[in-house]
């Protein structure tokens, strides 16, 4: 946030135009303009249409070396829609958003206007004309708009006048503030008594699990806590994580993944899992205290079903931080520029959300248009967020680990793969007949069955050539089987589910040949020379 407060001031002193906020956080934005034009002695007005051309902020005070915090806050109370009515009166004749743009152009007071959901009028040639009017009249003095809305797109007349500012995720001290404030909110309420009974680390565990949110997000998640125990206490923790997957969940774009399974759930990889196990850690302060950087990600590509998507939640739960997953369906958008938009948004959430492991699904169809050939299918957009994606990961600071799978080496571009963006590119291969005893004994486990009363080495041995997901799936049909026929699972059951499937490495042997092919010289194998083979 200082820095949001900094660049706005920097902004509106340089004459900027106009300045647009896309945030769904109004009135945190509106305290943010108060704050700063308080800061330098000028005036504000609002527009919306419901009320016209309203002045506030007037009596913003100014608090030298006061927490920026105080500051903000002394601009909302300020801008308060309960403000004395004397200090609300409208400009006259200013509902009309063509009107008052007209008003505004005739203005000669040094000021910031605020133009409240104003993208639903862009639509309009008039409106747009008068925009650029009162920009280009602006930009001879000290005079700004502010467009405050959720989402806009702007017409290409109006990008030279145009900067944009983020409200940037709110960080841990703002966070533990949120929490101590909407606490001192709801217990001054006479309808409900809320106690706190959780220590200082509870508190900071709270602000953990609210990473990654708005700070209306962050107090609407803390408050559902607090009502639904009336107390801040140990169950409060659990609470905000759980809201705060429902909120991501409704992004769109991000979905919280319960991490609950680890790296001894996934069977062989010896190699894949002494790498991850020797980054463990390498975010906390103690790694950066000895020279190192965060781990910047892996691509784990192999055959299907050879538990490659178990691989990057097993990081997390290995890891013990939080997992989300990308939805690279979510993030296109039918607009010109919203699907830029959009893959900034997801990269700023999973930075707030750090230290995190983010998990991208099969790799290669997230860029499928961005290879040369192929740009035109969807107007150069694929290319547009690989160079975005590339970036990011390139000049990351935030500790995001990037799990990411890929089924098709091929559909990758080359820049992608190179060291800088990811740190390994492992491959995934069949397991051999010690891996696949593992995995058949991890899978019975699961089921509630002794491997103990089975022939495990009989049955290993009969699916050769199977992946994890086929050995899972002929586990799977022999407890039907079993059940159907009122009997226990027993060795030959397994046995007769192998012998009724027919395994991919049988119907497509020339395209795994292949893949092994190409990976022999360009990928580290995920599983030692003794151990080749893959996750359950």
């Amino acid at each position: 946030m200082p820095d949001a407060l900094e660049r706005l001031k920097i902004l509106i002193n340089s004459s900027t135009p106009i300045v647009v906020m896309e945030t769904v956080e109004e009135t945190r934005a509106v305290g943010l303009v108060c704050a700063a034009c308080a800061e330098l002695n000028m005036a504000v007005f609002e527009w919306s249409i419901a009320d016209g051309l309203v002045r506030s902020g007037s009596n913003v005070p100014a608090i030298p070396g006061a927490d920026l915090q105080m500051r903000i806050n002394a601009a909302r109370h300020a801008a308060n829609p309960d403000a004395p009515e004397s200090s609300k009166s409208a400009v006259y004749n200013t509902q009309d958003p063509v009107q008052a743009l007209a008003n505004l152009e005739s203005m000669t007071l040094e000021a910031v206007f605020i133009l409240k959901d104003f993208h639903r009028h862009m639509d309009s040639p008039v409106i747009v004309r008068r925009l650029r009017d009162v920009g280009q009249k602006f930009s001879a003095n000290r005079r700004t708009l502010i467009l405050t809305t959720p989402s806009i797109a702007m017409p290409p007349e109006l990008t030279g006048l145009i900067e944009y500012l983020d409200l940037p995720l709110p960080g841990r001290e703002r966070l533990l503030q949120i929490i101590d404030e909407t606490f001192n909110r709801l217990a001054k309420t006479k309808t409900y008594v809320v106690k706190r009974t959780l220590d200082a680390s509870g508190v900071d565990a709270v602000a953990n699990n609210l990473r990654g949110l708005t700070e209306e997000e962050a107090e609407r998640a803390v408050s559902q806590a607090l009502v639904r125990r009336y107390a801040l206490c140990p169950e409060t923790i659990t609470d905000v994580l759980e809201a705060k997957k429902e909120l991501l969940r409704h992004s769109g774009m991000l979905e919280f993944i319960d991490a609950s399974d680890n790296m001894s759930s996934v069977g062989g990889l010896d190699n894949l899992k002494r790498w991850l196990a020797q980054r463990r850690g390498a975010w906390e302060e103690s790694a950066r205290e000895f020279g190192l950087e965060p781990p910047r990600g892996m691509i784990v590509l192999g055959i299907q079903g050879c538990g490659k998507s178990l691989c990057a939640r097993a990081v997390a739960g290995e890891w013990k931080i939080p997992l989300v997953k990308f939805d690279s369906a979510a993030i296109f958008d039918k607009y010109i520029g919203e699907t830029e938009k959009h893959i900034q948004k997801v990269f700023k959430v999973a930075e707030g959300l750090a230290p995190c492991v983010l998990w991208i699904d099969e790799l290669e169809k997230v860029f499928a248009g961005s290879q040369p050939d192929s740009a035109s299918v969807d107007a150069g957009v694929s290319s547009r967020i690989l160079a975005a994606f590339l970036s990011w990961m390139q000049d990351r600071k935030a500790p995001v680990f990037v799990a990411a799978t890929c089924n098709n080496v091929t559909g990758l571009p080359p820049e992608l793969i190179r060291k800088g963006r990811f740190d390994e590119l492992f491959f995934v291969d069949l397991p051999n007949q010690t891996e696949r005893k593992q995995i058949f004994g991890i899978q019975l486990v699961r089921r509630k069955r002794n491997p103990a009363e089975f022939d495990l080495e009989r049955v290993a041995a009969a699916a050769e050539g199977y992946s994890g997901a086929e050995i899972d799936a002929a586990v799977q049909t022999a407890m039907y089987a079993a059940f159907s026929s009122k009997q226990q699972v027993s060795t030959q059951g397994l046995l007769d589910a192998l012998k009724a499937t027919v395994p991919l490495s049988t119907t497509r042997a020339e395209e795994i040949q292949a893949l092994r092919k190409w990976a022999r010289t360009r990928a580290v194998p995920a599983a030692t020379a003794e151990g080749r083979g893959q996750g359950a």
